[in-house]
């Protein structure tokens, strides 16, 4: 069994700049057959202008881009709240990380961290930074 991957917007900046790492660790988690999940309003963090966005319009094309629900929403709004954080699209990555039992990739490590031990829920999802 595969853990699933979760990515922020920061795997995705990484991705439309192309960062060959980060392309090669996508590559092998399809190759392993991992599930990995995109939170909708990750990309919107990142999404600018798909003329120039290309590269990253196709690499989405292999995620699960997930909607935001409303049960989600407000977990990550209670969430920041427990933080004492603001960032909701952090927060929205945290709940459903934990929620699909998966890997984050981020470039924000720290506020992940944060966000992850307010929620305090065993096991923890694990961070990977882009």
């Amino acid at each position: 069994m595969n853990i699933p991957y979760l990515y922020d917007a920061g795997a995705l900046i990484a991705i439309d700049n192309g960062d060959r790492h980060m392309w090669a660790r996508h590559h092998l988690a399809l190759e392993d057959g991992r599930d990995i999940h995109v939170p909708s309003v990750v990309v919107s963090q990142a999404w600018r202008d798909a003329r120039r966005q290309v590269r990253l319009g196709k690499f989405l094309a292999g995620c699960d881009v997930a909607p935001v629900g409303l049960e989600t929403a407000k977990a990550a709004g209670i969430l920041c709240g427990k933080a004492g954080t603001a960032d909701v699209v952090d927060a929205t990555v945290v709940v459903m990380a934990a929620t699909l039992g998966a890997i984050i990739w981020t470039s924000d490590p720290d506020d992940i961290r944060t966000l992850i031990d307010a929620q305090d829920i065993k096991p923890a999802p694990v961070i990977r930074t882009v």
